[in-house]
């Protein structure tokens, strides 16, 4: 198998093939027939379970498949890939952050960047951040960010390539619902194949044995949250009518005022049919980065060769996303590890149905890949940023942080969490 080169991937690109493919199979890290835990969704009252589960044919069979991670945190995860190559110096493209370190009360948050922010550069956190002193959108980057459009990518590919890779809408940004949308060009989902929805049990034995009150007492809320409960009606909090007021919550179960409201006592054995995991016989990751999508990116003034580098580049890092998510590792949530079958590679798809060329990949190749792609593009005269792009949060947003924040905790130290 060969290795993918700029050249391939320029030619791809160029027109060659319609998209780049990587489907890779996948099995529960505690080995076949190992139960795994897909999202859940909200279902009606009826639902026999909480799962997308759907019929798909796959080759000449059809199978019961369910979804393990959706196209939107499949994306979500390749930023977060992208990230880790770009913090780590081995893969250089411009990544835009707002820096809140030096900001006394929110200076935790650290550093948040166009890779982790739900709406990529479009979102509200950098609209309300300071470029060299001025609010982002009313700087010259800004307001070109916010006048690129699909038939102008220029401004766009030079400050934020990831947004022609992963997609964006700038839905609140001056223009409202006329902002600029960006397609997604990216698009992956991980499904588990030949799905058996299962069950899960729970309970709880407490060790102090603790059980019902007698009938004439009860475990109240206390008025100082930070002691959370007492059982001396004099030192409760009082409810609107003056009463001691008796504690709800904890457990789902049981009356205001027992035990199990204040986690104390034993949960009785229950089997959960709605949310109970599920057996599959393999999973299976599929992603395409749509080649068709990036040719309709154009860059205006740009000659065609600077065009075809450009969107080389946004190739370019889908294809280091695929390879550096392949070693971030399919840990999708607790109980929801999956194991790869093979390393990744890619398979470029031709317009003509004819068999796909399939191309090896991994970490060092997909770096390299992406600096030669990068190097064509500014020798052409489409090159990105190279730079340092660091926005701070202004005033106002920090002042609404703190704010939101206080109230949480008194929240928080109402309801003794």
């Amino acid at each position: 198998m060969a290795e993918l080169t700029y050249k391939m991937l320029q030619d791809a690109v160029a027109g060659g093939a319609v998209a780049l493919r990587s489907i890779m199979s996948l099995q529960p890290a505690d080995g076949e027939g190992g139960k795994v835990f897909p999202p859940t969704y909200a279902v009606p009252g009826n639902a026999q379970h909480r799962y997308a589960v759907e019929e798909r044919q796959i080759g000449d069979r059809v199978s019961t498949t369910v979804l393990l991670d959706s196209v939107a945190s499949q994306a979500n995860r390749a930023e977060l890939a992208l990230l880790e190559g770009w913090e780590t110096d081995e893969l250089r493209f411009p990544v835009p952050f707002v820096d809140f370190s030096g900001e006394p009360d929110v200076s935790d948050i650290g550093r948040l960047t166009v890779l982790e922010a739900p709406h990529r550069l479009a979102d509200a956190i950098f609209r309300d951040s300071l470029l060299e002193g001025t609010l982002f959108r009313l700087t010259d980057v800004g307001r070109a960010i916010t006048d690129a459009q699909p038939r102008n990518a220029g401004a766009m590919f030079k400050y934020a390539p990831t947004a022609l890779l992963f997609g964006q809408w700038d839905s609140t940004g001056p223009k409202g619902g006329l902002g600029a949308k960006f397609q997604r060009a990216y698009v992956s989902e991980v499904v588990g194949l030949d799905a058996r929805v299962g069950s899960k049990v729970g309970s709880r034995i407490d060790p102090l044995q603790i059980e019902k009150l007698p009938a004439d007492q009860a475990a109240y809320n206390h008025a100082d949250p930070e002691q959370v409960w007492t059982l001396d009606p004099d030192e409760a909090a009082k409810d609107r009518n003056g009463k001691p007021e008796r504690a709800s919550r904890g457990s789902e179960s049981g009356e205001a005022g027992q035990p199990s409201k204040i986690n104390h006592g034993n949960i009785a054995p229950s089997i959960d049919g709605l949310a109970g995991g599920v057996t599959v016989s393999s999973a299976r990751q599929t992603t395409v980065i749509s080649l068709a999508a990036l040719r309709r990116l154009k860059f205006a003034g740009a000659s065609r060769e600077a065009a075809v580098a450009a969107r080389t580049a946004v190739a370019a890092l889908g294809v280091a996303a695929v390879a550096y998510g392949y070693e971030m590792d399919m840990d999708l949530r607790s109980r929801c590890l999956l194991v790869p079958e093979h390393p990744p590679s890619v398979e470029l798809v031709g317009r003509d149905g004819s068999t796909p060329e399939t191309v090896e990949i991994d970490r060092e190749s997909s770096a390299a890949l992406l600096q030669e792609a990068s190097y064509w593009a500014e020798t052409v005269g489409t090159g990105w940023e190279a730079g340092e792009i660091r926005l701070v949060p202004a005033p106002k947003l920090v002042e609404l942080l703190r704010r939101s924040r206080e109230v949480s905790v008194r929240a928080g130290a109402a309801d003794g969490s």
